[in-house]
């Protein structure tokens, strides 16, 4: 994982929309920015849908969200328009950001060692600048720890 204190990795990646969007446009809000293994998975579905449900309260902090998985933008549409998520769904399907940001790690499940990304969050100042980070996350906690984290 990346340390606090350093320069966000930028980024340019396709939204559920096909729209590209980058870092730099969120420059001036603070970004919570977190890395998922998959669409519609149980762990991911919880995360996702719980930072849909304190959304509003996000925006009120100045902060944006922002999932990235390596999943299709066609499976981020199907997933956000399945749970009615807010927020923004990149697509980085050749791991250039998820292995920048250094979320693609081995893991082990059940004796299985495979590459895959470990769920992180990152949240990035308004000035790009990595301000905290959270490793390993449990998926239905981390919403409401980072809305913590923002007050």
């Amino acid at each position: 994982m990346l340390e606090k204190g350093i320069k966000a990795p930028s980024f340019s990646l396709p939204d559920k929309d096909g729209n590209i969007r980058t870092l730099d446009e969120f420059k001036g809000k603070r970004v919570i920015l977190y890395f998922y293994s998959k669409d519609n998975t149980a762990g991911c579905t919880k995360q996702a849908c719980g930072f849909a449900e304190l959304y509003p309260q996000f925006i009120e902090k100045g902060a944006e969200i922002i999932g990235i998985s390596k999943d299709s933008a066609a499976s981020h549409k199907r997933f956000a328009e399945k749970y009615d998520l807010p927020f923004v769904l990149l697509s980085d399907v050749e791991l250039d950001t998820i292995k920048a940001y250094d979320v693609w790690q081995e893991k082990k499940m059940y004796g299985k060692t495979s590459m895959g990304v470990v769920r992180t969050t990152y949240l990035i100042d308004k000035d790009g600048m990595i301000e905290a980070v959270f490793g390993k996350v449990k998926a239905a906690e981390n919403p409401a720890q980072m809305l913590e984290v923002l007050e």
